[in-house]
């Protein structure tokens, strides 16, 4: 790692030291950050159930889709750009770092533009297309419009928090996230509850809560102590090699993220099919597994910066073993929390629903799925190693062409034959069994740790 980067005591040195409390002590911070979001998304509902009508609730409680279809695809590009990031912190190249911070930021204020444009074009024609009900459709248009409009605030974020990840600090982010996700609950409160602004009250108060965590970001950037990692807006201009980069790592992450959420609307749609019961009793696992899995999901999201970082040092042998580390580890926890999941579903449904029917569905679900769970962390903890060492692509096109084509195929034809409820849950194990495979034979048979030095040889 640069010397820059160990004058700022948030940073944690991902190239030398132990490799397990290095990793540990970057991804508790990442966990923590994913657990603040969790329940910032909770207390958004929450207070719209509470403190609006039905119709208000329908329209923000199913915006996450969506959404995460325009803005995944930007924030997969940045993630492609912390990668590029690590890489040059790695190896000390302090040209190359000033210049990767910048161009990152230039992408962010260019892809806020894109879009805000796109969304608010492209939002009420899928409104039309998901057959949103009249009842609710008007507000989910006031919201989308009010959230697109300000979509900068969160493109900002993202970019801001990968490039500060990429320098080794997860600590930063986390605090922005939690000033954020207070501030988020207060203005909530404020808007729907005392001023009964409604779906238009929770969408200003999204924005304005991250248009806050986004400058906090950027003053952290402004601040930092050495000029090689400090964001100066005077130096904000295109590179093209590393635009380029950035492009190669982030696109395929970002299209990843864009038609894989199509592919989760299309097996919504068939859940539906079952009815109320099934699609309550689903959503009720879809949060408990949204909660336990988080500290593999920080696992996987940790071992990109730790590969990029070591690989940029040259220090092959050290992320080899970073990877065996996090793949393992992430597997072990997995397995854990599937087993508890297992034999404690139906305790754990009641938080969110008290209905026999429904908890009947989610339990199901969670029969079929949870002692699986070691093969969702491979997946996820193999792309993060991938992603690390520059093999962005093959994540993408294994997770397309089974999380999103082989599920979609398997569900609609299947239930044709077997119309129950447990054919929809068998999809996720049998296409995480295949992407698991494929990254298995990768990771063994590829030279995957020399990329980085083929590539600039």
């Amino acid at each position: 790692m640069s010397k820059t980067a160990k004058k700022d005591k948030s940073v944690v040195d991902l190239t030398n030291g132990s490799i397990v409390k290095g990793m540990v002590s970057f991804a508790i911070p990442v966990f923590l950050g994913q657990l603040l979001q969790q329940l910032y998304n909770m207390a958004d509902a929450w207070v719209v159930g509470n403190f609006a009508d039905n119709d208000a609730f329908a329209a923000v409680s199913s915006a996450g889709s969506l959404i995460f279809f325009i803005t995944g695809f930007f924030s997969g590009i940045a993630i492609g750009g912390g990668v590029v990031i690590s890489r040059y912190v790695g190896a000390g190249n302090k040209e190359m770092i000033s210049r990767s911070i910048h161009t990152n930021f230039l992408f962010g204020i260019l892809a806020s533009v894109g879009a805000t444009v796109v969304g608010l074009l492209l939002v009420p024609k899928l409104l039309v297309w998901m057959k949103v009900p009249e009842s609710v459709v008007g507000n989910s248009g006031t919201y989308f419009s009010i959230y697109f409009a300000g979509v900068s605030t969160v493109i900002m974020y993202n970019v801001g928090m990968s490039i500060l990840r990429a320098l080794g600090d997860s600590i930063h982010p986390l605090y922005y996230l939690a000033i954020s996700s207070v501030t988020n609950v207060i203005l909530d409160l404020l808007f729907v509850a005392v001023f009964e602004w409604g779906v238009s009250g929770a969408a200003i108060a999204t924005v304005i809560s991250q248009g806050l965590s986004a400058v906090l970001c950027m003053i952290q950037m402004c601040r930092m102590k050495d000029e090689t990692t400090r964001l100066d807006f005077r130096k904000i201009k295109f590179h093209k090699k590393i635009m380029g980069e950035v492009i190669r790592q982030g696109l395929p992450s970002g299209i990843q993220n864009s038609v894989i959420s199509i592919g989760n609307m299309v097996v919504q749609t068939n859940i539906n099919s079952f009815g109320a019961f099934a699609m309550s009793g689903h959503g009720a696992y879809a949060k408990i597994e949204g909660l336990v899995f988080m500290p593999i999901t920080s696992m996987s999201m940790t071992l990109p910066t730790f590969i990029s970082q070591n690989l940029g040092a040259g220090k092959v042998n050290r992320a080899k073993k970073g990877a065996l580390f996090g793949i393992i580890s992430g597997m072990l926890m997995a397995e854990a929390v599937g087993i508890l999941c297992y034999f404690g579903a139906a305790y754990a449904l009641r938080i969110f629903v008290d209905v026999p029917e429904a908890i009947a569905f989610g339990e199901i679900h969670a029969k079929v799925v949870s002692l699986f769970f070691f093969l969702l962390a491979f997946s996820h903890c193999a792309a993060g190693v991938l992603r690390g060492c520059g093999k962005a692509v093959v994540p993408m096109v294994t997770m397309l062409a089974f999380w999103c084509g082989t599920r979609i195929v398997y569900v609609t034809q299947t239930l044709k034959y077997i119309p129950e409820f447990a054919t929809i849950s068998w999809a996720y194990p049998l296409t995480w069994s295949l992407s698991s495979i494929v990254f298995l034979v990768f990771l063994l048979k590829s030279d995957w740790a020399n990329a980085w030095q083929k590539k600039s040889a």
